[in-house]
């Protein structure tokens, strides 16, 4: 391939990393915008491993899967216990 022809884009604006608290967040507003009970929703996820219990709304499903269930799981703990 000649290089005359390639595009180089230095700028590319990467992905930033959520933490637990702002994936819950966003998927919480996204589930409650659809009308979701959202918790429930949440803890049927967390408890299955069903990506369908989360809407696809607000990439809310894609969001979410940037987490290990059970990190995810630890962290509602660790914040539920102060630890």
């Amino acid at each position: 391939m000649d290089k005359k022809n390639t595009i180089m884009f230095d700028n590319v604006a990467k992905p930033q990393k959520m933490t637990p608290r702002e994936i819950m967040e966003e998927v919480y507003s996204a589930l409650d915008e659809k009308g979701y009970n959202a918790i429930d929703q949440i803890v049927g996820y967390l408890f299955s491993g069903d990506p369908s219990y989360i809407t696809s709304h607000k990439n809310a499903r894609n969001i979410i899967r940037q987490i290990d269930r059970d990190d995810l799981a630890e962290e509602i703990v660790r914040y539920y216990l102060n630890k």
